[in-house]
């Protein structure tokens, strides 16, 4: 009789990032970072006791002054993926 042992090698396989866009005004972290499956993270600083906060959105949870100064500040290379994560118009 024959044992045979399978043991399953589980990867956690991160998407590819496109790019990180800062919104910051004031000193204030405010960044947004883009991956190729459309998640999109932001990580923001509430005030200097709480900083570097993590939330994941969905485009219609950014308002559309914040999509315009990340489409403002998105690096010429990656606009248009990031307009069409952004559902921007």
């Amino acid at each position: 009789m024959f044992i045979i042992k399978h043991s399953i090698l589980k990867t956690n396989v991160m998407e590819k990032e496109i790019c990180t866009i800062s919104i910051a005004s004031t000193w204030l972290g405010d960044e947004y970072t883009f991956y190729e499956d459309h998640k999109i993270k932001r990580v923001y600083d509430n005030h200097s006791l709480s900083s570097n906060r993590t939330e994941w959105l969905e485009p219609h949870q950014i308002s559309k002054h914040n999509k315009d100064k990340l489409i403002k500040n998105c690096p010429e290379e990656f606009k248009e993926q990031v307009m069409q994560i952004l559902d921007y118009p």
